[in-house]
């Protein structure tokens, strides 16, 4: 349909403040004093409800007492995005050439995580597989806590050849994130000028397919008998090392 739920004061306000239309918005009675301090444009229908309405209405304890419906606008192009980077200097990394894919991640929460991650890491896009769950989907908007909106998120039918085109049209050095004692440690490397960081899958990690597509594979080292960090956690040593190494 084009639309998408944001739930809760944060996320609405960020909603409102950023790039995407706002179809309508609903509060409880409770919420109504929230009108004072949101931008709603003009034309966009507020509707105000009683709580026990609303929760018929939507068929879950409507506790947050506000949401909106947004609508997700025309899709991003690699292409364009990579048009407006700024172009490496002196082997230099700048803000924003840093990007993630995942080919598969099928966890609401830890997409929405790694949503935020990225923009607090500076992120410059995120990459999806067809096989990711939705990025704009009630729960992941809500674990995100709405930096969707404002980091670039492209939904990919053809990761692949999207990758192999930023590598290249444009020098992007693809990196596979991996559980392997014969990777690069990840404290002995430097972020490349123009980087895409692989994540796999919550379960399997990456599959054998997506690591040789790689140029270099990259690991966390870990003591013996842990097998595994939850992959938005992996995620966020991940890019904190590679930001700091640029």
């Amino acid at each position: 349909s084009g639309r998408f739920i944001a739930e809760g004061k944060l996320v609405v306000e960020r909603l409102l403040a950023s790039r995407y239309d706002v179809e309508s918005l609903l509060l409880s009675e409770r919420r109504l004093a929230l009108l004072e301090e949101f931008a709603v444009p003009d034309a966009t229908p507020v509707y105000v409800i009683a709580e026990e309405q609303a929760r018929e209405l939507t068929g879950f304890n409507f506790h947050a007492g506000v949401m909106a419906c947004g609508l997700r606008g025309s899709e991003l192009d690699v292409d364009d995005l990579c048009a407006s980077l700024p172009p490496p200097t002196d082997g230099s990394a700048p803000r924003g050439s840093l990007f993630v894919a995942c080919p598969r991640m099928t966890d609401p929460d830890n997409l929405g995580s790694l949503i935020r991650l990225c923009r607090g890491f500076g992120v410059g896009a995120l990459l999806l597989g067809h096989g990711c769950c939705d990025p704009f989907s009630r729960r992941t908007l809500r674990v995100s806590m709405g930096n969707a909106f404002e980091l670039p998120v492209i939904e990919s039918p053809q990761l692949q050849t999207d990758l192999l085109g930023l590598r290249d049209r444009y020098g992007f050095q693809l990196s596979a994130t991996v559980l392997d004692g014969a990777a690069l440690p990840l404290e002995s490397v430097r972020r490349q000028p123009r980087e895409i960081l692989l994540l796999g899958n919550e379960a399997d990690g990456l599959s054998e397919d997506w690591i040789s597509l790689c140029d270099r594979q990259l690991t966390i080292p870990m003591s013996a008998g842990v097998d595994s960090l939850n992959v938005s956690v992996a995620a966020g040593i991940f890019l904190h090392w590679l930001q700091r190494s640029g």
